[in-house]
């Protein structure tokens, strides 16, 4: 399912119009993101966490040149499902 058959389904479901819950989806989105960026968990209940985690530098060998690298830090987003959607899939 992409974004457009998702809006349209919600849409359809919520009776609103297409443009109405595109808006709605993007003001959760840039809410969520503007969380996220801050450096706070978001947490959808029944659904799971979305958390901003820094992963620390390491050193990477290129396996075909045996030359050695130093990855820098990077933040990177993770998201733990809530056990009841972990449920659902077992």
């Amino acid at each position: 399912m992409n974004n457009k058959d998702f809006t349209t389904e919600l849409a359809r479901r919520l009776g609103l119009t297409y443009k109405e819950t595109a808006d709605t989806m993007n003001v959760l989105l840039a809410e969520m993101t503007k969380h996220l960026e801050e450096g706070n968990i978001v947490s959808i209940q029944g659904f799971g966490n979305f958390e901003v985690k820094k992963k620390a530098e390491r050193i990477s060998v290129n396996p075909a040149t045996k030359l050695r690298m130093l990855v820098p830090p990077k933040l990177v987003l993770s998201f733990k499902p809530a056990i009841s959607l972990k449920g659902k899939f077992r």
